[in-house]
């Protein structure tokens, strides 16, 4: 296909922000991509997309550093086989499309700043939680990740910011609060993501959620650790993310709710056939040659996942 050489060109903006904090070299990417699709043809065990929009997303997220990006780009399809709760039927049907209805996961239309991460809004009350599971609703998150890869420059060359607003949040949903998922989770976004998260900032959090949070933080990284901020109210959120950012129902003129859901909907409808290629890429690890990566050596307690252990 003639678009598999192509690239999007990056805002100036980006595009200086993207050789000044990870390294782009303009005249460089082809040969670094060409390096890739060289390695994952000669890799038995890895059935992996390459077209240049995908593999350069994964470049940028590891800084340019090919080695980094090998690992980065195996683990990210090995993680299909391991982690099977988030990927084991992800396509695009009424169930999915019903949830992003809810509202619960927003990817806001501008960025921070021109050259700044992307904002996105989990609200994690708004689904109803005898029809869903936390699982499905992040499953979606990750398809919705997914389509960011592809087409979200703001958030591949400056990551994304979080805001977790817990209003709502009841205890159905608490009780569907699942350590090993966040583990997972965290292992998922340190070590398979070519996106970095900016900073996690939870607001409207009640008191029975401090508690979940503790756990959370006690399962991530020490830089990830100084990113989480938990607002006891909106004017201390916008010293972060400012008033104008955020949508009309957070004070902001960055869109409403409704615009975003609808936008997202039609978005993820459209990659509908795309998810279902999906299906066909991953690792088959009888022949990955060394040791298998499975639930086991991703989320046990070698190396360096011993800081995601849980007292």
């Amino acid at each position: 296909m003639s678009d598999d050489n192509s690239i999007r060109r990056l805002s100036p903006e980006l595009a200086k922000k993207a050789q000044d904090e990870l390294g782009e070299v303009p005249d460089r990417i082809n040969e670094d991509i060409d390096t890739l699709r060289t390695w994952i043809s000669k890799q038995p065990h890895l059935k992996a997309r390459q077209d240049a929009q995908f593999l350069v997303a994964f470049l940028r997220g590891c800084k340019y550093s090919l080695e980094k990006t090998k690992l980065k780009l195996d683990n990210f399809y090995a993680m299909r086989g391991a982690v099977p709760e988030l990927y084991k039927n992800r396509f695009v049907g009424e169930k999915q499309l019903a949830i992003l209805d809810t509202g619960c996961l927003l990817r806001l239309p501008k960025p921070l700043k021109t050259d700044g991460p992307r904002i996105h809004i989990s609200r994690y009350g708004q689904y109803d939680s005898k029809k869903y599971t936390i699982g499905e609703v992040v499953q979606i998150s990750t398809m919705l990740g997914e389509i960011q890869i592809r087409e979200d420059d703001n958030a591949m060359v400056s990551g994304f910011v979080e805001i977790i607003d817990m209003k709502g949040v009841g205890m159905g949903h608490i009780l569907q609060f699942d350590v090993v998922l966040v583990k997972k989770l965290a292992v998922l976004g340190d070590k398979a993501l070519p996106y970095r998260p900016k900073g996690f900032h939870f607001v409207n959090a009640p008191p029975s959620a401090e508690k979940l949070m503790s756990i959370a933080k006690s399962l991530m990284s020490d830089k990830i650790k100084k990113r989480f901020h938990i607002h006891s109210n909106l004017e201390s959120l916008y010293e972060y993310v400012p008033k104008d950012c955020l949508p009309a129902e957070y004070g902001g003129s960055n869109g409403t709710i409704q615009d975003v859901v609808s936008t997202w909907k039609t978005k993820l409808t459209s990659y509908k056939a795309f998810f279902e290629e999906e299906v066909s890429y991953g690792t088959n690890e009888k022949l990955r040659r060394g040791q298998p990566v499975n639930a086991e050596a991703l989320f046990g307690i070698e190396g360096s996942f011993r800081k995601l252990e849980i007292d």
